[in-house]
């Protein structure tokens, strides 16, 4: 498999890995610069030509992974390839000498727009410039041609489109783990059945809903009564979405204050899952 499908696979499995590549080669080395290795928990695809140096670069690359900094930037490492230097895998002495990056390929998040109509759209639009995965699910066959999702074509997120003329709820079993969800299809009676779904859905990120102070109470109670659903777990459901302050109904109003709102739930979730011991301030860390 070659490195491209490698980084492809571990995005569909959302599993972290690094991607490794020679950067220099001066002298005799195994491979030429441009070599690649893709890194997985478990798994490795690629060769930057075996040996001590594969060895070494594969198990940084794990420590890397394991540490789940989502700060965690490239990083080098050179190796001297000579009968003189002696490495944790052994010896290699092509007489050159190698430098290595390693690539940090991060989960990256997952978004679920159930309805596509006039702010679902325009939240489409902003969301596709960023690198997630991006869900667009309605019920209306117009909603989803061609044309009119051509506004994404030049996308970055990758974007995959369902149509789901009688169960809409479905889409959420799924939707990859951690996917945030936001609701806000054209049928109050869909919303509803999708706001009981996402909570009888097991690991879910944040859960939104569009809509005013009223649709709100009516849907708790009907939550609470109907679904059975107990206070704590409804108010794991968030509306209204968006930014405060901003009161503009316009569609590409709403849609940018939803999409402001959610990076920042994407810089919390980044944040709390830094393990406790990397996030000790680096002047904490040096003994006195």
């Amino acid at each position: 498999m070659g490195w491209v499908a490698a980084v492809a696979r571990l995005r569909a499995r959302r599993e972290p890995g690094m991607l490794v590549t020679v950067a220099t080669v001066r002298g005799h080395a195994p491979r030429r610069a441009g070599a690649k290795l893709v890194v997985g928990r478990t798994e490795t695809w690629g060769s930057i030509g075996g040996g001590n140096i594969e060895a070494v670069a594969i198990d940084r690359a794990r420590e890397l992974t394991a540490a789940a900094d989502p700060e965690q930037e490239p990083e080098l490492m050179e190796f001297a390839l000579n009968d003189k230097v002696t490495g944790p895998h052994g010896v290699q002495c092509c007489g050159g000498a190698v430098t290595v990056l390693l690539e940090p390929l991060p989960v990256v998040e997952a978004v679920a727009v159930f309805g596509v109509g006039h702010v679902g759209l325009e939240l489409a639009r902003i969301l596709a410039r960023h690198h997630i995965d991006l869900h667009l699910i309605d019920t209306r066959p117009d909603m989803l041609t061609g044309e009119r999702l051509g506004v994404l074509a030049d996308a970055v997120a990758q974007i995959r489109v369902h149509h789901t003329p009688l169960l809409p709820e479905e889409v959420l079993a799924e939707l990859p783990p951690g996917a945030h969800v936001l609701i806000m299809t054209h049928d109050h009676a869909e919303d509803a059945a999708l706001c009981d779904a996402a909570l009888r859905t097991a690991g879910l990120g944040s859960i939104g809903l569009i809509g005013s102070s009223a649709k709100w109470a009516r849907f708790r109670q009907r939550l609470a009564t109907e679904g059975g659903h107990t206070p704590v777990a409804i108010d794991r459901i968030k509306t209204p979405i968006g930014i405060p302050g901003i009161a503009g109904k316009e569609p590409a109003v709403i849609a940018v204050s939803v999409a402001a709102d959610l990076l920042r739930t994407f810089e919390q979730d980044r944040r709390w899952s830094v393990p406790e011991a990397a996030a000790v301030p680096e002047a904490a860390a040096v003994p006195p």
